[in-house]
């Protein structure tokens, strides 16, 4: 394992920008303030504050923004290491702190004028074009999530069960100050499951590993396949679903909107010799930065697609998966997860990940 410093020094530029574009959105809305209350809203405004202490749990501070300034309202018990290790210098923007009981209400409602809820797709909107520190640490993340997956492929056995290859898995992310959001593992006999929880099944010859690693508050997503030997049958599932992929890609055009992306993604299904109706049996991904999906893409979504805007589309079939995160922009789609240590091929021009084939007892 390598071990990676998850702090990173705050952008007083990025934060101007991210705060100009909340104001815009209040502008446009005919609002005076806005309270943030995700984990999504606020590590992206608050330039990657881990706004966590479980997990599974809310955030431990809220950001009301307006015209006159910045009130961070934050839990007393962790406002000390709030302040040292998280939130860093402000800079220029007028901040006023407040330090909430406990066992009182973080951000009561009604403190100001729109919830977060109220301007979901204009919060979305002011967060997909990503600032230059913000792609910076995206890159690095991405970058060890593929390493990470690489150094799991090849270290494991065939007599290893799916959790000691998550276990490996997951205790690499941490030690590069990543959080493992989610880390499934599906040997052999589970490569039915779309959502593979690992057990104590042992992965036999071919397993699937995905990962999704939050640091910074950006989340990247990624697959990967390892197998044992040949399989003709299994290789073609395998380039297939590289070509439904590819009109996903070619979709996700800037200006265009994610509905059409989706489109012209799920269509490609039939074409490719899959069930035209595989993609009802699974989510087909959608944009990323810091939620998983933002938003999971449907027919419906009529976000548009911005300049740097990171996706992760996730086509599948059975014994068939593929899932990167990249970044589009004016120029085409680059994959960010990439490992050089990775086997790939070229398809629509890209280089794309092909399962890494093993030999000998492994």
């Amino acid at each position: 394992m390598i071990a990676s410093a998850s702090a990173s020094a705050p952008s007083h530029a990025d934060r101007a920008a991210k705060r100009d574009r909340v104001l815009d959105l209040l502008d446009r809305r005919g609002a005076a303030s806005i309270v943030l209350r995700s984990h999504t809203a606020l590590a992206w405004y608050l330039d990657g504050a881990r706004t966590h202490v479980s997990l599974a749990g809310d955030p431990v501070l809220a950001v009301v923004v307006s015209r006159s300034g910045d009130e961070l309202r934050m839990f007393a018990n962790e406002a000390d290491r709030l302040r040292s290790e998280e939130l860093g210098d402000p800079g220029r923007t007028a901040l006023t702190v407040t330090e909430v009981p406990w066992h009182e209400p973080l951000a009561p409602a009604g403190i100001a004028e729109l919830e977060e809820a109220d301007a979901a797709e204009g919060l979305r909107a002011a967060r997909a074009g990503l600032l230059p520190a913000e792609l910076d640490r995206y890159r690095a993340l991405c970058r060890e999530v593929a390493e990470a997956l690489t150094d799991a492929a090849t270290g494991a056995r065939r007599s290893d069960t799916e959790r000691e290859v998550a276990a490996r898995l997951a205790g690499d992310l941490v030690a590069r100050g990543i959080d493992p959001l989610v880390t499934l593992v599906a040997g052999r006999s589970r490569l039915a499951h779309r959502h593979p929880l690992p057990t104590a099944a042992p992965i036999g010859d071919r397993a699937m590993l995905v990962v999704c690693g939050r640091r910074h508050g950006l989340i990247a997503n990624a697959t990967r396949w390892v197998r044992w030997g040949a399989s003709a049958i299994e290789a073609d599932a395998e380039r297939r679903i590289l070509d439904v992929e590819a009109e996903f890609l070619d979709g996700t055009r800037v200006g265009g909107t994610i509905g059409a992306a989706f489109e012209e993604g799920i269509a490609a299904y039939g074409a490719a010799g899959f069930d035209a109706e595989e993609w009802r049996r699974h989510h087909q991904g959608g944009a990323a930065g810091y939620a998983g999906r933002d938003p999971r893409a449907t027919a419906a979504v009529e976000d548009l697609v911005q300049a740097r805007h990171a996706f992760a589309w996730n086509p599948t079939a059975p014994g068939a998966k593929v899932e990167d995160t990249v970044l589009v922009a004016a120029s085409g789609v680059e994959a960010l997860t990439v490992d050089p240590r990775w086997p790939t091929i070229e398809v629509a021009g890209r280089p794309r990940p092909i399962q890494l084939v093993r030999v000998g007892l492994g």
